[in-house]
Order: structure tokens, then C-alpha cells, then sequence
């Protein structure tokens, strides 16, 4: 009998791992983190927002960044002198870091003052008194920091005290100080940097008096100061005056433009003209800091209500709520509906809500619709894989989550973008352009054959309304309903717009001289060409829809496909016939939609925006007498008069404006869309309580089948146990015997 202790010790020792493993996972599943948290275990329940980015932000410096991916950041981290109201349509600017919104005063070439309502033509400048508030302080940075005898501590670094400094948080001592008009001023000066190639150089120099003769001087300054190895070298641009931008005290600075220029004030709504300090520059501009990535474009330095503390573009981008932050309070106002959609429900409260930003990288829309539906990331797109998944059109062209979603709270917010896709003809070219009667009812013809609303509902899974002029929706010009569709192509019925026939297009064709598509006088079918880029597998659907509507007009379209930079040369030098392109809006106001189609703004003349090189006498008349317009009846009425110009010539077919689809979640707030605003962080807030619980009900892991598999675990070694111990028993009796 001694010889079966052991075997029973041998069976109760698989039981017990076989219960301590099942111990373990069902203790794990009961912990407070699901298993499938992308998150550490101390961030549970924090104040935190979650989202995700794509591709690395180039630039972070306010003279050079102009990218979407890049405003995510620099939006929330710099201020501008302005700002667009969060709540209020159409769009108004407002205060931001100054005291009020400036108001010009003219002067004429003598420099005498003129009235507000002043002739545009009689305007030399328009001077612009900005006026800041005090007490504005930038978040701690190292470039502030001083010693005990008050100078900056970090800003004469040699090779040695970089050798334990990689990233900026290795600088163990940081500083501040208050914002001044000297710092705005600064910044425009860098505008005209000749290192950084500021994007928008080019148009402010026309505005900005002395802006070009300003980057001439600096080119001349840093040439002057090159080093024999081509290291960096810091100029303090203070000690250089640029003559239209002057500081008139410690809270008021002075700019000068050139004639009657209103949109410049929503240019003070961007971060362009958010101030930069000279000690920023000066710390940067150092020998052995770019080696380190330790730039203004890596690491900006601003006194808006967000700071950036983490830059890893391989893993994770992390702002932080700056302590320094001046304080704004939530809009108590807003549009009629705020109220009732909760938009309202945050009035008054401090600014921001939200403590900390964590932006995770995902390469692949799949992984981060996954994490949005499990409640890891807070917002999310709509991409076409999962767009069937989200959202169902109704039989009246409705639009709405699909239940699963709204089962789990999920909620969609659409809005229609202040952009527009088109496909233009070039206007010099002798088949399409011109402004001949014939060239005119051709594309008028093609305008009509060209279903947009077909196009919208294959390729853009319904997110997009046909456009009827270059002027999208929410901004200034654009008209509504039947008074506002272009009678060219649709006519006004019961269900509103209705494209036109086919058979008027074919009519229109046959007034052109191409009855069928055959050219009347050759008797040669008319062949035409698309210029494109690309051509790939993805392009095919698209580009086969296109020959096929132009096809029902007898009209043969040969597509001519080529990469970029031989796209753009063919554009540049007018011999594209028919392409298409797209613009997004800078600001809220038709000159920047309006000057596409301006004749001195023509591309292969100006090397210009106006890629279909149109030009219409009166269109640019009218056009150089409303871009110095004011908003109002008045500008209304010389608006309406330039969209049908252009209407009636169609250098363009109008396409679409784009909708955008944003989903997000029941613990998300403030959702409202802002398409203009780049700082609307702030304003949002998070319940992270109920993302807990949600998360935690959403992502159960599925236990029962580890226990099955220890069941089955165990019954399996049973035969081996019994086997065993059999085998022993006897080695037991023959050794007894």
C-alpha cells in the first residue's frame, strides 16, 4: 500500500494546477481593466481622450504648417490673435488674445486718413491697431528658464550639456513669461524667414507692406553670418524692423496692408500669425538641437490650452492641459437649436474640460474602427470598409446609424464640407475652351450628361450634395432652394433640384454641331480627353463611370494617365483638356472660392489657381470690386451676378461638396461641427465613468471556453492516471512476491 501515496500525490498535483489555472483566468477576468485594453491599468477612469492619427505631422511651427494632420496639434497649442465662435453659423470671428476684433482705418497714397466708407479704389492702406489682453502667460518651456543671476539658463549650450539630451523633457528646469505684441510681431517677421519657406509668403507679400523687402534683407543678413561647417545661426529678427509691422507697446502692434483687404482678419484666425517668442528661436537655433529633433517644428511653444509633451510618431502623440493657461470660459451663446441638442449644457464652464490627449498611431482603418466599436477610441470617421456597418439609407435617402450602433450609443453628426470637387475644361483649349457659342453649349451638354448624384451615391456612399455654383454651403454667397440651383443643368420641381434629360443634353450637343457625337461638318465622332494622375486598379471603377456618361452623349472620352509631376507640367503649360480638381477653404468667405475662377489668378499665365484658365471681363470686374466688399446685400447682389456668368460660360462642371461623417460615442460632448475653427478641442468634454463601464460591458472576455478546455484537459490525462497507476500496482505485487 506504500507504493500508491505517490500515485495520488501525482493526481492531486495535476488537479490542483489544472484549479490554480482556472483560478488565474477567471481572478483576470473579474479585474477592473478588460483584457483587451489597448490602455495601462492606471489610466482607467482618467480624464483622458483618445483618437488616433496616421501619418507623422511634418510641421509643427506655425510659419510652415499648413497641413490637416498638422492643425490637430498647432490648434490647440498656439493662439492667434482670433477665433471662430464655436456655436454661432455662419461663422463669426472673435476675440482670442486680444481685446477685440480690430477695425481697419484707410489712407490714401498721402497717407491721409480716409472714412470707413471709402471707395476701394481710393484706399492705399488699410492699417490694422491690435490691441492684446495682459496676463497671458506661455506654457513652461526650457527656453524661459533662467539662473540665479536672471539669465537663461539653456541658451549658450555647448556639445557637453547636450550629451545627456535627447528629447525636451531632459532639460530638467523650465520657465514662462507673458505673452507681448513683440511676439506676434516676431512671427510675421519669420514669414519671410528665407530658411523656413513659409507657404503662405508669397500672398502676404503682396499685402504686407515691406514683406519682400524684408526677406531680401534677411537672405542678405544670413549670408552675411554663414558659418564655414553650415551650422545653424540665430538672428534675433527684433533688431531688424519690417516697415508695415510695428510694435506700439507692450500690448499693442500695428500692420499695414496694402488697399482695401478684409479677408486679412480671418488670416488672424490661423496660426500663421500666433506669436512666437525670441527666447523660442533662440534656444532652437542652437548647435546640436536639430540633430535631437529638439525643434519648433518637434516641440511648439505656445499659450493656448493644450501643450504638447509627448512626440513619438512611431507610437504616440500626447498633449496636456497647459498649467499656464489664461483661462476662457464654454459660449453662452449659440444657434436657436444648441439648447435643445445640449450644446448649451457646458455654458459657461471653464476651459478646457479635458485633461490629457493621447493620439495613437493606426496605419489601417480596420484596427481603429475596431478600437472605436469597443470604446478605446472616442470619435471616429467613416471609411468605406465600414461604412455599411454604420450607417443605412432609407428608401427616401435618409440617413441613419444602423441599430447595432445606436444600441451601443453611438451617435452621427454630418455636416456638409466648405469644399468642392470639379471637373473643369481648360479654357484654352480649341475643342472645350474658348468662348465661342458652340464651345459653350458643348460643355453645357457634358454639364448636364455628367450625374453627380450617381457619382455621390457609388463612389461617395452618399456623402455629398450636387454642387450648383463654385460656392458651397456655409459660406457667404450661397443661395439656397430654387433661387439658388444653376438653371443650366436642373430644373425646380416637387422633390426640389432634378437634373435635366439626357435628351436636352443631346439637343444642346446637336446645337454645338456634334448631332450624336459626330462632329457636323468632318463627320469624325467627337473624341475627348481626361488628364488624371494615377490610373491604378482603384481609379478603373471610378474612370469607367466617367466614359460611360459621356458615352450617352455619343461622345468618345479617352482617359490620359500620367504621375504627378507630369500631370501638374501639362497643367502648368495649358495642354490638359479636361481634369479634375478639388479646393478646401482657407476661410469662410466666396473671394476664396470666387478667385478660382479670376482671370489673372489663371494657372498657366499667373501660375495661378485658376487651373482652367477661364477669363470672363465681367466675372474679373466684378470680382476685383466684391473682394474688398463687406458681407451684405450689396456684395450679395454682385455675387449672384458673377455665379451666373459662370453658369452660363461652364468652365467648370460644378461636381460636389463633400459631406462629412463623424460618429462618437455617449461620453462625448459638445460635438457640434466646427468646419472652420482649428481650436475646438477645448471646448469638448468626456464622461469617463460611463466609457468605463461601457468598455468593461462591451469587451467580456468569453471564459467559458477556457474552463471547457480545462475540463477537457483533465478528462484527457484521466486514462493516462488510471494507466499509471495500474502500471505501478503491479510493479508493486511482483515486487512483493
Amino acid at each position: 500500500m506504500r507504493a500508491q501515496q505517490p500515485l495520488l500525490e501525482h493526481g492531486n498535483g495535476l488537479a490542483r494546477w489544472v484549479t490554480l489555472g482556472l483560478a488565474i483566468c477567471f481572478s483576470t477576468a473579474c479585474g477592473d481593466q478588460p483584457w483587451n485594453s489597448p490602455y495601462p491599468p492606471e489610466q482607467a477612469g482618467a480624464n483622458i481622450l483618445y483618437s488616433s492619427f496616421a501619418e507623422r505631422p511634418k510641421h509643427l511651427d506655425p510659419a510652415q504648417s499648413y497641413s490637416s494632420n498638422e492643425i490637430v496639434f498647432t490648434g490647440q497649442i498656439y493662439e492667434p490673435p482670433l477665433q471662430y465662435h464655436f456655436l454661432k453659423r455662419p461663422y463669426q470671428l472673435e476675440p482670442l488674445t486680444v481685446t477685440e476684433v480690430p477695425e481697419p482705418f484707410y489712407l490714401d497714397a498721402d497717407g491721409q486718413r480716409l472714412g470707413k466708407d471709402a471707395p476701394a479704389d481710393s484706399i492705399a492702406f488699410s492699417v490694422y491697431d491690435i490691441e492684446i489682453k495682459p496676463g497671458i502667460h506661455y506654457q513652461p518651456h526650457p527656453a524661459f528658464a533662467r539662473d540665479e543671476q536672471g539669465s537663461h539658463r539653456y541658451h549658450a549650450l555647448d556639445e557637453q550639456d547636450l550629451a545627456s539630451v535627447n528629447k525636451l523633457s531632459d532639460f530638467p528646469e523650465t520657465g514662462s513669461r507673458e505673452l507681448t505684441a513683440a511676439d506676434y510681431v516676431y512671427q510675421i517677421k519669420r514669414l519671410a524667414h528665407p530658411r523656413l519657406h513659409s507657404p503662405i509668403f508669397g500672398l502676404m507679400s503682396d499685402y504686407i507692406v515691406g514683406l519682400s523687402e524684408y526677406a531680401a534683407t534677411l537672405k542678405q543678413v544670413y549670408e552675411d553670418k554663414q558659418q564655414p561647417d553650415g551650422a545653424a545661426v540665430f538672428v534675433n529678427l527684433d533688431g531688424y524692423s519690417l516697415a508695415g509691422v510695428e510694435v506700439l507697446d507692450r500690448y499693442r502692434y500695428r500692420v499695414r496692408i496694402r488697399g482695401k483687404y478684409p479677408q486679412f482678419l480671418y488670416w488672424l484666425a490661423m496660426p500663421f500669425f500666433a506669436p512666437i517668442p525670441w527666447e523660442a528661436d533662440a534656444f532652437y537655433t542652437q548647435p546640436g538641437m536639430k540633430e535631437r529633433n529638439i525643434t519648433l517644428d518637434w516641440y511648439p511653444v505656445g499659450t493656448g490650452p493644450y501643450m504638447l509633451t509627448v512626440n513619438n510618431p512611431n507610437r504616440q502623440m500626447v498633449m496636456e492641459r497647459n498649467p499656464n493657461f489664461h483661462g476662457e470660459r464654454y459660449p453662452e451663446e449659440g444657434e436657436a437649436q444648441d439648447r435643445e441638442t445640449g450644446d448649451l449644457d457646458d455654458a459657461g464652464r471653464a476651459l478646457p474640460m479635458i485633461d490629457k490627449v493621447i493620439y495613437s498611431l493606426e496605419k489601417e482603418n480596420i484596427p481603429t474602427w475596431n478600437k472605436f466599436l469597443q470604446g478605446y477610441y472616442d470619435v471616429s470617421g467613416v471609411s468605406s470598409d465600414s461604412f455599411d456597418q454604420a450607417i443605412q439609407i432609407g428608401s427616401g435617402g435618409d440617413i441613419s446609424l444602423t441599430p447595432e450602433l445606436e444600441d451601443k450609443g453611438i451617435h452621427l453628426n454630418t455636416a456638409v464640407s466648405t469644399s468642392i470637387f470639379y471637373m473643369g475644361f481648360n479654357m484654352l483649349d480649341p475643342a472645350v475652351g474658348g468662348d465661342s457659342e458652340r464651345a459653350r453649349l458643348l460643355r453645357r451638354a457634358i454639364s448636364i450628361a455628367m450625374d453627380y448624384e450617381e457619382y455621390i451615391s457609388i463612389f461617395a456612399n452618399g456623402r455629398g450634395i450636387p454642387a450648383q455654383s463654385p460656392l458651397p454651403p456655409g459660406i457667404f454667397g450661397y443661395v439656397e432652394g430654387a433661387e439658388g440651383i444653376n438653371r443650366y443643368v436642373y430644373d425646380w420641381t416637387d422633390r426640389g433640384a432634378q437634373r435635366k434629360s439626357i435628351e436636352e443634353a443631346r439637343q444642346l450637343l446637336a446645337k454645338a454641331g456634334y448631332p450624336d457625337g459626330r462632329d457636323i461638318e468632318t463627320g469624325k465622332p467627337l473624341v475627348l480627353y481626361f488628364d488624371t494622375t494615377g490610373g491604378g486598379p482603384d481609379d478603373t471603377a471610378r474612370l469607367n463611370w466617367m466614359r460611360k456618361q459621356f458615352a450617352k452623349l455619343g461622345v468618345q472620352l479617352q482617359i490620359r494617365a500620367t504621375d504627378y509631376n507630369r500631370f501638374q507640367d501639362k497643367m502648368l503649360k495649358g495642354t490638359a483638356q479636361i481634369f479634375q480638381w478639388g479646393w478646401n477653404a482657407d476661410y469662410p468667405d466666396p473671394e476664396n472660392f470666387l478667385f478660382l475662377l479670376y482671370g489673372k489668378n489663371s494657372k498657366v499665365d499667373h501660375n495661378g489657381e485658376n487651373a482652367a484658365n477661364y477669363r470672363n471681363e465681367e466675372f474679373d470686374r466684378l470680382f476685383e470690386q466684391m473682394k474688398h466688399m463687406d458681407s451684405g446685400p450689396e456684395r450679395q447682389v454682385i455675387i449672384d451676378r458673377m455665379v451666373e456668368v459662370v453658369r452660363s460660360d461652364a468652365p467648370w462642371v460644378f461636381g460636389f461638396h463633400p459631406k462629412q461623417f463623424v460618429l462618437y460615442h455617449d461620453w462625448y460632448y459638445n460635438a457640434k461641427p466646427n468646419l472652420m475653427a482649428n481650436n475646438v478641442l477645448k471646448y469638448k468634454r468626456i464622461d469617463p465613468q460611463l466609457r468605463e463601464r461601457n468598455r468593461a460591458e462591451w469587451n467580456k472576455p468569453l471564459v467559458w471556453p477556457l474552463g471547457l478546455i480545462a475540463l477537457l484537459l483533465l478528462v484527457s490525462v484521466i486514462p493516462a492516471i488510471v494507466g499509471y497507476r495500474r502500471h505501478e500496482n503491479q510493479r508493486v505485487q511482483v515486487a512483493e512476491s
